[in-house]
């Protein structure tokens, strides 16, 4: 069966950046990591997320896929590629194919090094209210920790850590292999310790070997003004606890923001549309505004229309990501015929009427005459 696309696989246009290459990878293999999704087929995914992930987060071979796609000339002997002559050591890929049958094996992480934690991401609904003007919330998280009792180790007790025997605390060894150059030593991750370099003789009580511990736990976040729906907020070091003294990952919060029944967002600025009288419009007036920072006010000048705007800058929201310039309030007029008339005004309007007959035409004596 012919390979998928790798920016299909992750769901990606062709030239995405390396922060959505990783963002989009961080989010699938979550979804189908077969220790999270037990259906059928999930671990293929997964691992066909992979190979996508490890060919377009590295530039390199991004930019040869970009231009041969799967057909990559480069890629000669069992998938390292030549890549040239350029690079360190003056041979480039080759350099890698050939470690890889005399010894070097395939390059893999050190699992008994320092590595990251996982990310946690979460979403949060707040009101129209929290997000113009800003709030601090709660919000509860259930995470890997390291464990306390063991600090991490999953053994009883320091005296209940031996080094590995089978590879003297390296937690690589080299097995013999049959290559095409005939047979060879090739460096592997040790299975007694899975590459630890340690047995633990004892588990740890606590969290039964694991060094880790499923905890709950409540963070207050900090949400800035003007945060809009779809924004997400970093809290670095709020994720799951680091392996063998790494960093904790972050904590990313999206947030849904809810909507007011009179304003409306338009990033940083607020769109009200308020509703004026026949005199109003006519006449002119001063009015009253509602704004999110109190009532304000506003000269509605003579011969005003439905639909004419007004700015009042500076009376929308702030700029979440920090700064002092606030966005504005556009504020669209509404005329209102008027209904339920009392006889004065049916009088008062009648005369009108009679006075626009005889001194000027009316609108729609304008508008047929375009038709003549």
């Amino acid at each position: 069966m012919a390979k998928r696309d790798y920016y299909e696989v992750l769901g990606l246009q062709k030239g995405a950046s390396q922060d959505e290459i990783k963002r989009a990878y961080r989010n699938l293999a979550k979804k189908y990591h077969p220790d999270v999704n037990k259906e059928e087929g999930a671990e293929a995914k997964f691992k066909e997320i992979n190979e996508a992930y490890d060919t377009l987060s590295d530039e390199q071979k991004k930019a040869r896929y970009d231009q041969f796609g799967h057909e990559d000339p480069t890629q000669g002997f069992g998938g390292g590629g030549f890549g040239g002559f350029g690079g360190a050591g003056g041979f480039g890929g080759f350099e890698d194919i050939f470690s890889s049958f005399f010894g070097g094996g395939q390059r893999s992480r050190n699992s008994n090094g320092p590595r990251q934690g996982a990310d946690v991401e979460k979403q949060m609904s707040i009101t129209f209210e929290e997000a113009v003007y800003g709030c601090k919330k709660r919000v509860r998280l259930s995470v890997d920790d390291e464990c306390i009792h063991c600090g991490g180790t999953g053994a009883q007790s320091k005296s209940d850590i031996s080094t590995c025997q089978k590879c003297k605390g390296q937690g690589k060894v080299f097995i013999r292999q049959q290559t095409i150059f005939g047979v060879s030593n090739v460096q592997t991750t040790c299975p007694d310790c899975n590459g630890k370099g340690k047995i633990v003789t004892k588990k740890c009580t606590e969290c039964n070997g694991k060094g880790r511990i499923r905890r709950t736990k409540d963070v207050e976040v900090t949400i800035p003004a003007g945060i809009q729906t779809g924004m997400t907020l970093r809290m670095e070091g709020y994720g799951e606890s680091g392996y063998n003294g790494g960093p904790s990952g972050d904590l990313y919060i999206s947030f849904v923001c809810g909507e007011h029944k009179n304003f409306v967002r338009d990033g940083q600025n607020i769109i009200l549309q308020i509703p004026i009288s026949f005199t109003q419009a006519a006449l002119g007036d001063t009015i009253e505004v509602p704004t999110i920072d109190g009532n304000v006010s506003l000269k509605i000048p003579a011969g005003t229309q439905t639909g004419t705007k007004f700015r009042l800058r500076g009376k929308g929201t702030k700029n979440p990501k920090g700064g002092i310039s606030r966005g504005d309030q556009i504020v669209i007029t509404n005329i209102e015929t008027p209904t339920n008339l009392t006889n004065e005004e049916k009088q008062l309007l009648e005369k009108l009427a009679n006075v626009q007959k005889i001194e000027k035409k009316s609108p729609w004596d304008k508008f047929k005459n375009l038709f003549k």
